[in-house]
C-alpha cells in the first residue's frame, strides 16, 4: 500500500508530503520501519529500501513493513544534506507541531512511524566528500540491539553515543530497538554499500520472523568502542594510502599531502592499530581536514553491560 503523510506546501502552494509504503503480512507480526534520506543526498538507503521491497512477498510475511525511503523530501529534490532553512532533520527528534519546518517533520516522523513500530532500521552514508565502510551503529551494551547488529552481518559494528536530536534519540526514549546503517558517499550510488545493507535489512527482517526471505549468511562484524579522524597537517593535494576496509596499525601512514609541484609536504598517519571505515573524497584539503577515519578493533565480542558509552567522535549521520 502506497501512501503519503502531508507536509505542507512549497512557496508556489505544490503539495509536500512523505511518501510511505506499507506492506502487511497475513499473520501478526512485529511493525519494523525502514527509512532512508533523512540527509536528501544520502541516497544509496532509498535504493536499499527499493530492493528489499522488491524481495519479500506480503503473502508470506508476518507482522508489517512501514518504509519511508525518502524522509527529507525538500533536501532529496535539490540533492542537499539539509532543509531549505538549512536545520539538519537529524538533529530536530522528536520534534514539535508548531516548530521549525524540520521540527514538524520530525514530530510527523515520530508520531506516525516510530511510535507505531516495534523497531526500526536507518539508512545513510557518508556526507558529502565522504566515504563510508559499511557499518552498523548502535548501543552495543544493549542485548537485544546487540542481537539485531550482530544478525545484519555488516563489517563492523561500532559503539555509538546518542545524538541530541537525532532520530534514534527519539526511538530509543520511546522504548524502541534501532539500527543506524552507514555505507558508501553522498550523491552516489554505492554498489558495494548497497549490496551490504540490502542483505543486513533481509536478514534482520527474516531473525526478527516478518520474512523469511532467502539471503547469503552474513560475515561476523567486527566491533569498536571508540574511532578518530586523522587529519591534513598541511593544506595541498591529499593522495590516500590506506584503502576503505583496510586493516592498519599504530603510526601507519595513511595519506600524503603534496603540493601542486609534487613536493611532499607532510603524511598522515594512523593514531593506533585498527581498520579504516572512512576516509574523504575531496584531493584537495587545507590543514585541519579530516582525511582518514579508523576504528580501534576490539579484542573480546562485545557482551550487553559491558564497557563505557561510544566514543565516536564523528558525525553520526
Amino acid at each position: 500500500m502506497r501512501m503519503e503523510l502531508p507536509i505542507g506546501n512549497l512557496m508556489s502552494g505544490t503539495p509536500v508530503a512523505l511518501p510511505l509504503i506499507v506492506v502487511h503480512g497475513k499473520k501478526e507480526g512485529p511493525v519494523v520501519w525502514l527509512s532512508a534520506a533523512i540527509h536528501g543526498d544520502e541516497i544509496c538507503g532509498v535504493e536499499i529500501i527499493r530492493q528489499v521491497l522488491d524481495a519479500i512477498n506480503s503473502p508470506s510475511m508476518a507482522g508489517t513493513v512501514i518504509a519511508a525511503p525518502v524522509v527529507n523530501v525538500h533536501g532529496f529534490n535539490t540533492n542537499d544534506r539539509y532543509l531549505p532553512d538549512r536545520r539538519d532533520l537529524n538533529r530536530s527528534f522528536p520534534g514539535s507541531q508548531r516548530g521549525s519546518l524540520a521540527s514538524r517533520i520530525a514530530y510527523l516522523f515520530t508520531k506516525e512511524i516510530v511510535k507505531r513500530s516495534d523497531l526500526g532500521i536507518d539508512l545513510h552514508t557518508g556526507s558529502d566528500l565522504r566515504t563510508n565502510l559499511p557499518q552498523i551503529r548502535c548501543d552495543i551494551d544493549h542485548g537485544p540491539t546487540l542481537e539485531l547488529a550482530n544478525v545484519f552481518g555488516a563489517p563492523i559494528v561500532i559503539d555509538a553515543r546518542l545524538r541530541d536530536g537525532s532520530l534514534r534519540q527519539a526511538a530509543v526514549e520511546e522504548g524502541k530497538t534501532m539500527l543506524l546503517f552507514e555505507g558508501g558517499e553522498a550523491s552516489r550510488f554505492d554498489p558495494a554499500a548497497i549490496a551490504v545493507g540490502t542483505a543486513g535489512v533481509l536478514r534482520t527482517l527474516n531473525h526478527v520472523g516478518v520474512t523469511d526471505v532467502e539471503v547469503p549468511q552474513g560475515q561476523r562484524s567486527l566491533f569498536s568502542r571508540s574511532t578518530s579522524w586523522s587529519r591534513a597537517s598541511n593544506s595541498g593535494i591529499v593522495h590516500l594510502d590506506a584503502r576503505l576496509g583496510e586493516l592498519v596499525s599504530a603510526k601507519q601512514q595513511l595519506a600524503t599531502i603534496y603540493d601542486p609541484f609534487g613536493k611532499s609536504l607532510g603524511k598522515i598517519k594512523s593514531k593506533y592499530d585498527g581498520i579504516v571505515i572512512g576516509h574523504s573524497q575531496a584531493p584537495l584539503v587545507n590543514r585541519g581536514d579530516a582525511i582518514s577515519h579508523v576504528a580501534r578493533i576490539m579484542t573480546d565480542a562485545p557482551k550487553p553491560g559491558w564497557g563505557i558509552p561510544g566514543s565516536v567522535d564523528t558525525e553520526e549521520a
